[in-house]
């Protein structure tokens, strides 16, 4: 689907986020991988399994509100299938948080059942929050601890190091900055990342992606809404004509304005509750 230039976004922040988050992991007990309910296949990152190894990993299905309700229970049962944990949250508005605390607090009482036994005292779990830049790591710290314990924006590269939060006696946190893979081999997954915004807008060429988003939202049956919100009818070209024809008509042939205007009435669910991925 995708031609060149390819999408591309491994800042140097990263990089060294990445070396630190990998020493860190070895005092980790849990690990909380924050994925995008609208991208949860392509905003899973494919060195963490890797990274974890035998420690108890929780994928947290972030932004829940943004796709249909009746998705929940079919990627549950996806995940599921593939022995993961899964809970559904969405940070924002702190919907499940509570359950992630809870799990994240069991999934750890292993390491302190090993202490007991070598006579050693007990102390808090370790869990970090890790995912790609943007899918909602700060705003789920931040709903955990119950206070604005990290910064939050909606944008990519807003934590640049690794810090602990302690949430209570029973539980520390480690926000870690978002990490990507140093080359996103999988084109149409990168393409994904960027419509969601999960990696740095300097990555992409807005007016390409919007003009595939429009493809996208085509091939996902979401033709007609794009239709009646813009009074255009995509299923009579393709993407990049959508945004051609809309820029002619209405701002003054404007096409970077009207990429931004897609992508962002996109992202902020303008166009209603649309996943760009459905389980298998």
């Amino acid at each position: 689907m995708i031609s060149s230039p390819p999408i591309q976004w491994y800042p140097g922040h990263i990089a060294k986020a990445e070396k630190q988050l990998q020493d860190q992991l070895k005092r980790v007990d849990v690990v909380l991988e924050v994925l995008d309910a609208r991208v949860p296949l392509a905003s899973q990152h494919p060195d963490v399994p890797q990274w974890v190894g035998e420690k108890p990993r929780i994928l947290v299905f972030n932004r829940m509100d943004m796709i249909p309700p009746s998705l929940h229970s079919e990627w549950k049962a996806h995940f599921k299938q593939q022995g993961e944990q899964f809970y559904l949250t969405n940070a924002k508005q702190g919907k499940g948080v509570k359950a992630i605390l809870k799990a994240a607090q069991k999934a750890g009482e292993g390491v302190n059942e090993r202490r007991k036994k070598r006579g050693m005292r007990s102390r808090p779990v370790r869990a970090v929050v890790i995912g790609f830049p943007n899918v909602g790591k700060s705003a789920l710290i931040n709903r955990l601890v119950g206070r604005k314990a990290v910064k939050s924006a909606r944008r990519a590269g807003v934590t640049r190091q690794l810090q602990w939060v302690r949430i209570s006696d029973q539980i520390e946190l480690l926000d870690a900055p978002g990490v990507i893979p140093w080359k996103l081999e999988n084109q149409d997954d990168a393409v994904k990342l960027a419509i969601c915004e999960d990696i740095g807008e300097a990555a992409y060429d807005n007016q390409r992606v919007a003009a595939i988003l429009v493809d996208l939202l085509v091939d996902l049956g979401y033709g007609e809404i794009l239709k009646s919100r813009y009074g255009l009818d995509p299923m009579t070209g393709t993407g990049e004509n959508f945004v051609e024809q809309l820029a002619c008509d209405r701002y003054k042939n404007d096409k970077e304005r009207v990429a931004v205007l897609l992508l962002n009435d996109f992202r902020k669910g303008n166009m209603g509750q649309i996943p760009l991925e459905l389980p298998e």
